[in-house]
């Protein structure tokens, strides 16, 4: 990985309270790529399996909107693509 960090925000599926929590990610243009460390030991990246769900990174000096959607590999590794430019977080996020 680039070694960049920020953060995501975003609301649970279950809760509907809004989280934020430190990321690193590569980016390549309005696509976000946030590979999970230690998956099996974290529960915010399941918010986005099956269709995904929005959120919100801090990136280029303010808040973008985006749409992650995770996968999870034959090993258990935990990749969450990022599209940016999705409509809002709700929330006001």
């Amino acid at each position: 990985m680039s070694g960049r960090l920020t953060v995501v925000t975003y609301t649970g599926r279950r809760s509907g309270r809004s989280f934020s929590t430190p990321v690193a990610y590569e980016r390549t243009a309005d696509v976000v790529t946030i590979r999970v460390a230690m998956p099996e030991r974290k529960l915010w990246w399941r918010n986005f399996t099956g269709e995904g769900g929005p959120l919100a990174l801090e990136l280029d000096g303010g808040e973008r909107a985006g749409h992650g959607v995770a996968r999870v590999d034959g090993k258990g590794r935990v990749t969450i693509t990022v599209r940016l430019g999705e409509p809002p977080v709700p929330n006001g996020r």
